[in-house]
């Protein structure tokens, strides 16, 4: 279930891979997601008061919760889900931490309760990446993946994070724009490419000022953290109980540099690197993901349904090429879809994200080379969160980008591009392009004045870096960064592939969860096989 397929920076042009889990990701990720509004029932209490104090400007923190149980039972549709109680409700938080008692944005908030708890510790709030990712829809999923004795003693809290989802979204990318970028797979290496990229993502972030104004950049790690502290105080919670899959980790180590003391237990699931320059973060990931297609290939091989490809990294490269030149066809009739090479692209990247979908990636590729590009829209569509019936997408697209360039303080010009491009093609052929032409995606948004937070969190208790040894999203070397940067971080190594590793084998389920019952971590470097 967990963590957002997008992982730090989405391509506001293409979207493409190269940019988490979250989502989704973790094991599948696709968890099914509850009523797409917000839940209503009879009122039940409100949440207690928090033991940590707000500042004397700052109200106090508290949910109004409603019993949603009935919603979220039958959305989940598990023997599990009907043995738990679900209540909903929003919090109220500043817009502006600067000024508290000004202008306030909703932040939804999902709670699931084992009808067998006993002995509770408290809440566990979960994160599943992106940034944009859905919180709620992540708890939604991970009903049917945690362990019972998890959900026995902690409270299941998501959330959906200021500006995503069912928190007072973020909305100012047209259906029809997203199309347009996520088709679009422009050449950067040339003048009249880095014109179209810069055009696209110009136009995007345009449109988002244009309707948002000042208010637009408090849409940042920052002051997200920020809100979760007031969700544990709302919780009536004295500690915070977390796990942060993908950009959560970011999230997750924003909050511990904010409030370091005010942690129990931290889980930090593919880990993104909170140290290393914006332009390596990019192409180490650029590179993760080239590897995850030969591990992909490797496997291809093996198999003769795939093998008909012949060599796949060369089959998707005349794939690729042959869809910008001549879109492949997705059914028949006026209106039917049709695939670019951005397009190929993306629904390449997606199943990258787990090794159970490389079968259909084989089968996918090989209809797509045969004229036939439904299932490879249909990856691209899982990674986009748009619906293939409607043609609607969700807001994860339009909160992606606002996170992601209020916390970049990356300067791009077209001479940067261009020099980076030339590198990143020739030394990732499949995804350098998608990853040179995405660093557009912020060249003309407005600085929000929030950069990202150090993650250094003196103070904290130790804080678990869980790191997947292959994963293409989010590098297994950020996993010791990160641990270092926060001075308190242990890491638990998974030798295996696809974005972020709990709970995908017992080994790792175990150690995980031992943690987050006793707070104590496994010995550093400890290692789980790939089994």
């Amino acid at each position: 279930m967990p963590a957002a397929r997008l992982s730090t920076r989405l391509s506001a042009l293409l979207a493409a891979a190269v940019v988490l889990g979250s989502a989704a990701c973790t094991s599948d990720r696709r968890a099914t997601p509850p009523a797409t509004t917000a839940p209503t029932g009879t009122a039940s209490s409100a949440s207690g008061s928090s033991s940590a104090s707000p500042s004397a400007s700052e109200p106090a923190a508290s949910i109004a919760f409603s019993d949603c149980s009935r919603q979220f039972q039958a959305a989940i549709s598990s023997s599990r889900a009907k043995k738990m109680h679900f209540a909903c409700g929003k919090l109220a938080v500043p817009l502006d931490y600067d000024q508290p008692t000004a202008e306030k944005v909703n932040i939804f908030v999902v709670r699931a309760r084992s009808d067998s708890q006993s002995q509770r510790i408290g809440s566990l709030l979960v994160n599943p990446g992106g940034p944009g990712g859905s919180g709620v829809n992540l708890a939604a999923g991970l009903v049917g993946a945690l362990s019972q004795q998890l959900l026995d003693r902690f409270d299941l809290i998501g959330f959906d994070p200021r500006g995503v989802g069912l928190s007072d979204p973020l909305q100012c990318i047209s259906d029809e724009q997203k199309d347009r970028l996520a088709a679009a797979n422009p050449d950067v290496r040339t003048a009249a490419g880095r014109t179209q990229a810069r055009t696209l993502s110009d136009a995007v972030v345009a449109s988002c000022v244009a309707k948002y104004g000042p208010a637009l950049g408090h849409f940042n790690t920052e002051e997200t953290a920020h809100d979760m502290d007031l969700i544990r105080q709302a919780l009536g919670d004295p500690k915070l109980n977390y796990l942060g899959f993908s950009y959560g980790t970011r999230l997750g180590a924003a909050y511990a540099h904010q409030f370091p003391t005010t942690i129990r237990a931290a889980v930090l699931d593919g880990a993104v690197d909170p140290v290393t320059d914006e332009l390596t973060v990019d192409e180490r990931q650029a590179k993760a993901f080239e590897e995850a297609f030969d591990q992909f290939a490797a496997d291809c091989l093996s198999r003769p349904d795939c093998a008909a490809l012949g060599n796949p990294r060369s089959a998707v490269r005349s794939l690729i090429a042959a869809a910008d030149r001549a879109p492949i066809p997705a059914g028949t009739g006026a209106h039917a879809r049709k695939a670019t090479g951005g397009l190929v692209t993306i629904g390449v990247a997606s199943a990258l994200y787990n090794q159970a979908e490389w079968d259909g990636l084989g089968q996918a590729l090989v209809a797509a080379r045969d004229g036939d590009a439904r299932k490879i829209l249909t990856l691209a569509d899982e990674y986009l969160e748009r619906d293939p019936e409607t043609g609607h997408y969700s807001n994860i697209l339009d909160a992606n980008l606002a996170v992601n360039c209020n916390d970049s303080s990356l300067q791009i010009t077209d001479e940067l591009v261009a020099s980076v491009a030339s590198k990143w093609i020739a030394k990732y052929p499949i995804f350098g392009p998608n990853a040179a032409a995405s660093l557009y995606s912020c060249h003309s948004w407005p600085r929000s004045g929030h950069p990202l937070p150090p993650a250094s969190a003196p103070g904290a208790p130790p804080i678990l870096v869980v790191g997947t040894v292959h994963d293409p999203a989010t590098p297994f070397v950020a996993t010791g960064v990160l641990a270092k940067a926060l001075g308190s971080g242990v890491v638990l190594r998974w030798d295996g592939e696809g974005h972020t590793a709990y709970p995908k084998t017992s080994c790792i389920t175990s150690k995980v969860d031992s943690y987050l019952l006793t707070a104590k971590p496994p010995a550093a470097g400890t290692s789980c096989p790939r089994g």
